[in-house]
């Protein structure tokens, strides 16, 4: 058994006033539960604290008076972290820290954040690139205040909004022949060698999309590194099958690419956003309205290719 933070504030109260019917009126509960209160302090501590009085109320012995400063010191620090709880709760100052499995999160989340960090640069934001499993694990182990992730795996703990359902594209050499079509099918793909986007989630979603066709595409590469599949691809060594579609239409080293749809009836990945939706804090909740209004009403649907 323990002393509660309420035994203490009933404690305290009782021997402010000497009386404990007058603490009970101003804490507005009945007396018996200040003198259950009193009991069940001294019965824990095995010292006697007050001295009750018929006619004169109560009085603490010097050990009752030992443990109300005491008390009185942890109701002080505990109101006080209460207190700032709620401020943090409700601020936007602090840090924000985002765990994110979206390759194309470069592209919009600095505008977010630009719109959530304000002037006085006083929010602080912690990113950390992961993959899926990474993502989901930090949530729930608090590493994170929020994630983007491909919620398609998402764990049943997860709590998440999609943001958008992408279908899978073809991603080419400008000078691929591919490039000059208006869509490709995947029984083309399979005469392609193929470079594998090899990170939880997305790798076994690719397999399945090809097992549909009842062939296996040669694989030429696995990197598990969004760029260095654009890379190999615009160096013109195969091509790969992505679903999220960045801005550029570059790769890191110059080659230009293009993305061509694949006319396939695809089940398509779901990027979402995931975080505790049980009590929030204020900064958390306006990213998550800041991606949700990038997707739905803002220039989201660009990071989407339609057959």
């Amino acid at each position: 058994m323990t002393v509660s933070i309420r035994s203490m504030r009933y404690f305290v109260t009782a021997l402010a006033h000497g009386n404990i019917s007058q603490a009970a009126a101003e804490l507005n509960i009945a007396a018996s539960a200040v003198g259950t209160a009193i009991d069940q302090i001294e019965a824990q501590l095995q010292l006697k604290l007050v001295n009750r009085h018929r006619s004169r109320g109560i009085a603490a012995t010097a050990s009752g008076r030992v443990m109300e400063r005491k008390f009185r010191h942890l109701l002080e620090e505990y109101e006080e972290v209460m207190a700032e709880g709620a401020e943090l709760k409700q601020s936007l100052k602090g840090d924000l820290r985002i765990g994110y499995y979206a390759p194309v999160a470069p592209a919009f989340m600095p505008t977010l954040l630009f719109r959530l960090a304000g002037p006085d640069g006083q929010t602080t934001f912690h990113l950390e690139e992961c993959d899926n499993d990474r993502a989901q694990s930090g949530l729930l182990s608090g590493d994170f205040d929020a994630i983007l992730f491909v919620s398609d795996a998402a764990l049943p703990q997860i709590e998440f909004d999609v943001l958008t359902a992408a279908p899978a594209y073809c991603l080419v050499s400008a000078e691929h022949p591919f490039a000059q079509q208006r869509s490709v099918d995947l029984k083309d793909l399979v005469r392609e060698p193929i470079i594998v986007l090899n990170r939880p989630a997305v790798s076994d979603y690719y397999r399945r999309l090809f097992e549909e066709t009842g062939q296996s595409p040669a694989t030429l590469a696995y990197a598990n590194s969004t760029e260095m599949v654009r890379s190999l691809v615009g160096a013109g060594l195969g091509c790969a099958v992505l679903n999220m579609l960045p801005i550029a239409d570059v790769s890191y080293a110059g080659d230009r690419l293009s993305a061509v749809p694949i006319r396939n009836d695809l089940q398509p990945l779901s990027l979402s956003i995931g975080y505790d939706k049980t009590s929030p804090r204020r900064i958390v909740n306006h990213f998550a309205d800041a991606c949700r209004s990038y997707f739905r009403d803002g220039p989201g649907s660009r990071h989407v290719i339609a057959a």
